[in-house]
């Protein structure tokens, strides 16, 4: 069976699952700075391609090849990153039940566990007229629109992965180390005596 990726590409894909399973972690819930996950998207794909390549021992082959190591790596990569996103995103999105600190007003009053919640905090926050102006008067409408924001979201994070995955694979490329010479050959030039 013929495979379309090198084994150090296939290597390189897992180790891209959980450099963004870290991001992910580091920047959506330990440190909650959601656009550094946007931010890292693009150099983590870069990285990975390029150790894709690098992993595989890639010195010599077709430019296709090298691009499905990054592409195959990036993928990887990307998905994970979005996919963590939007998880995260579900966690907090279906299990917000209005709590609040006394210090910021005590918990949201009359509020359901989930969307109804989340809407609640977004009218609060003075979003509501924002959210009218766009057509969304309810939870169900609210919730629509949230995910709508949610999955384009990562949508670009994954697009920003995979083209990130592709132009490390490119880099790779023009970059690589060439194949050393076969061993009992000379790579130097005759030597022309001198008149």
């Amino acid at each position: 069976m013929r495979r379309f990726v090198d084994r150090g590409a296939i290597y390189a894909g897992w180790v891209g699952v959980g450099m963004a399973v870290t991001i992910a972690v580091s920047f959506l819930l330990v440190i909650p700075i959601e656009p550094v996950l946007w931010l890292l998207a693009l150099p983590a794909g870069l990285l990975i391609g390029y150790y894709a390549n690098a992993r595989s021992n890639r010195q010599a082959g077709p430019w296709r090849r090298i691009l499905a190591n990054g592409l195959y790596a990036g993928v990887l990569t990307a998905a994970t990153l979005a996919l963590c996103f939007l998880l995260t995103k579900w966690v907090f999105f279906s299990a917000d039940n209005g709590y609040r600190s006394a210090a910021d007003g005590g918990p949201i009053v009359g509020c359901e566990t989930g969307a109804g919640c989340v809407y609640a905090r977004y009218l609060e926050a003075g979003k509501g007229p924002e959210l009218e102006a766009a057509g969304i008067t309810n939870v169900d409408e609210f919730a629509a629109f949230y995910w709508r924001e949610q999955l384009g979201t990562a949508g670009t994070v994954f697009v920003l992965g995979l083209l990130g995955g592709i132009g490390g694979a490119a880099i790779y490329g023009i970059a690589r180390p060439k194949a050393a010479p076969a061993p009992g050959t000379r790579n130097e030039h005759p030597v022309t005596p001198s008149a």
